[in-house]
């Protein structure tokens, strides 16, 4: 197995980073101080535990009342900040069914969802004794294909991924974007077209990153060629947004494709102008920026778990959309994110529009195939992703039935 999935890691567009994707390195300056908070020991890991675990997992009947109990506080409003705060909450079940590891302490915005659902007892509610780890892609990848990482929080740069073989689904969508391009605010670069018929350097995480697939992009839907020897742009990797945007007021490169926080709180300060935001600008204000990935091998042997998880993450989210003012004070003060402004913190929350539970029961969300189809055809075209993409599209997402 093991030197199956290096062989998988090695056959897509991996660069040399470091990356966990969604900003993961860039936000918080004490990942430590995240995990210390969530990684507890628990009695789970106990063979007494293992043992109920198992006997629990295939109990329909218990499954069936958490999916009731979910029903009855699906919001989450019945949590209050300040329980949260006081550690009033039990954020570990008293009898798991489950205990699993989640890729979810990367430091990033992108992660609100995964830090609410530990932090508000969704997860445990659900009967999940969860832990929260520290993983970067390649990580996260294995996790996946093994089983090891149930659900994985990422970007469409795992696309590429399962098209070269990791064993994963795309299950739902988390909100919409997080990347900015900017240029120095005296630049005379204002849109795509201004990149035409120039040789312009533009920083990304890494060649064949999120970053660079969003730039790339958005530069050749408006005729600017990002690939090839006649390519009008030079993609430059950094490891670190912060090293970008250095880079930028060296004259190293004339722009940079950020990730949030850092691009943002770049802009605030005036060192940079945004002349792209994919959480407002087109092709990408309507589509989501990240997934819910579900390991295959998961969702054949347990599928009531990836469903529970799944519920977990709704509450979390409709809890984040409602209240995006607590939920920047519970993951600071549980140092899950370093952010010092708060106001940004919490504007960035809001513009990533985390989905409400009343929504999704309307159907008035983004169409989660639609949307994976729009990334595949876009990403085929510019020759990132290979074959046939209506093909490919319709096997990458999984269904799941939220009621078993």
């Amino acid at each position: 197995m093991k030197k199956r999935v290096l062989s998988l890691l090695l056959a897509g567009l991996l660069g040399t980073t470091t990356l966990a994707g969604c900003g993961a390195t860039k936000v918080s300056s004490d990942s430590g101080a995240a995990s210390t908070s969530v990684q507890a020991s628990s009695a789970a890991s106990t063979a007494e535990a293992t043992d109920a675990q198992s006997e629990v997992n295939v109990s329909a009947e218990s499954t069936t009342k958490a999916a009731a109990l979910n029903d009855a506080s699906a919001s989450g409003d019945d949590v209050t900040l300040k329980e949260a705060l006081n550690n009033e909450i039990q954020v570990k079940p008293k009898e798991a069914k489950w205990t699993i590891n989640l890729a979810g302490n990367n430091g990033s915005l992108c992660n609100v969802p995964t830090f609410l659902a530990f932090e508000l007892g969704f997860f445990a509610d659900e009967g999940i004794d969860a832990t929260l780890t520290s993983a970067d892609f390649q990580t996260k990848s294995a996790g996946l294909d093994d089983g090891s990482f149930p659900v994985v929080n990422d970007d469409y740069m795992f696309f590429k991924s399962i098209q070269n073989g990791i064993d994963a689904s795309v299950i739902d969508g988390i909100h919409k974007g997080c990347i900015k391009v900017q240029v120095l605010p005296d630049s005379d670069l204002s849109k795509a077209k201004d990149f035409a018929g120039k040789k312009i350097r533009i920083a990304c995480d890494e060649i064949g990153g999120t970053t660079y697939q969003a730039t790339a992009l958005w530069l050749e839907q408006a005729g600017v060629k990002a690939f090839g020897a006649d390519a009008e742009v030079t993609f430059v990797p950094y490891n670190d947004d912060n090293l970008s945007i250095e880079a930028l007021e060296k004259g190293e490169v004339q722009a940079v494709a950020a990730w949030d926080p850092v691009a943002s709180i770049a802009e605030k300060a005036g060192r940079v102008k945004t002349i792209l935001d994919i959480a407002k600008d087109k092709p990408f204000k309507d589509h989501y920026c990240c997934y819910l990935y579900a390991s295959n091998k998961v969702l054949k042997e347990d599928p009531a778990l990836i469903a529970a998880i799944l519920r977990a993450y709704h509450r979390a989210e409709d809890w984040t959309a409602k209240h995006p003012e607590d939920a920047e004070e519970i993951i600071t003060r549980k140092n899950y994110v370093q952010i010092d402004d708060k106001d940004l913190a919490v504007s960035l929350i809001s513009e990533y529009g985390y989905p409400l539970q009343a929504d999704r029961d309307a159907g008035k969300i983004i169409d989660l195939k639609e949307d994976v189809s729009f990334f595949v055809h876009a990403l085929t075209d510019l020759d990132i992703l290979e074959g046939d993409a209506d093909d490919f599209s319709s096997k990458l997402v999984a269904d799941v039935d939220l009621k078993q």
